[in-house]
């Protein structure tokens, strides 16, 4: 297996021969380090590292913070602080970068090393899901095709649940025969869930799908989905852990 690239920016010479020798022995591959975060910033496209360890306050600053936006918004690269750092204040501040891990110092090889392979793991995991949602997102026209062909008749009803039918021809939504009243973005969540029985539908999808991608969070979808859940008289809209939302087939 290819060692992984990585680049440090710590400005203790000390703790960078440390880190740089505890990780090569671990066999990855340091392919740079920096006291700085000016030359870091020049450099990371020509270093090209799988993975940056970034000291949280370089040179008694937030210049870590800040690089960590830029390694995240520019690079899209995947990043660990390492901090001796406990005050909350900048704690926050660095939450708000989304770190994949923290180390603290002085740093344990171990820890150090189970920490950058779950970063690693988890921004893979990240990647492959976005490209899964990617080549899964349903569009309109895909929607209405997936919904035509889940009727059970020649008439426009698609059953789900026990007892519910989605008219795609009105795009109304019926339990026992009776209406239920939804507003759009209920209707349109409902209905995709609809379009894909058995499947989940994820926060993503739904944020693409229900609000075309304007200023929805996955938060939104919560809320959406319990509004919806109120309005429908059984709880068949059953959750995915931290993935979406699915009806049962």
């Amino acid at each position: 297996m290819e060692s992984k690239r990585i680049t440090i920016v710590e400005d203790d010479e000390i703790t960078a021969l440390n880190l740089k020798l505890s990780l090569k022995k671990q066999g990855y591959a340091v392919v740079a380090v920096y006291d700085n975060a000016a030359t870091a910033k020049s450099k990371m496209s020509v270093d090209n590292p799988d993975i940056v360890i970034i000291d949280i306050s370089l040179q008694e600053s937030n210049d870590g913070i800040e690089l960590a936006k830029l390694v995240r918004k520019k690079y899209n690269l995947p990043f660990i602080f390492l901090t001796s750092y406990s005050d909350d204040e900048i704690i926050s501040q660095a939450k708000l970068t989304e770190p994949y891990g923290y180390i603290l110092k002085p740093f344990d090889p171990n820890s150090l090393h189970a920490t950058l392979q779950m970063a690693l793991f988890k921004y893979d995991m990240e990647n492959q899901r976005k490209e899964d949602i990617h080549s899964l997102k349903v569009d309109k026209l895909n929607l209405e095709k997936l919904l035509y062909s889940k009727r059970t008749s020649d008439k426009p009803i698609v059953p789900f649940g026990n007892d519910y039918h989605l008219d795609i021809s009105i795009c109304e939504t019926f339990y026992k025969g009776k209406k239920i009243k939804l507003t759009k973005k209920e209707n349109a969540f409902l209905r995709l869930l609809v379009a894909q029985l058995g499947l989940v539908v994820t926060f993503e999808q739904a944020m693409n799908y229900v609000w075309d991608e304007h200023g929805a969070t996955e938060n939104s979808v919560r809320t959406l989905v319990w509004r919806l859940r109120n309005k429908l008289e059984t709880d068949i809209i059953k959750n995915a852990s931290g993935i979406g939302y699915y009806i049962e087939e």
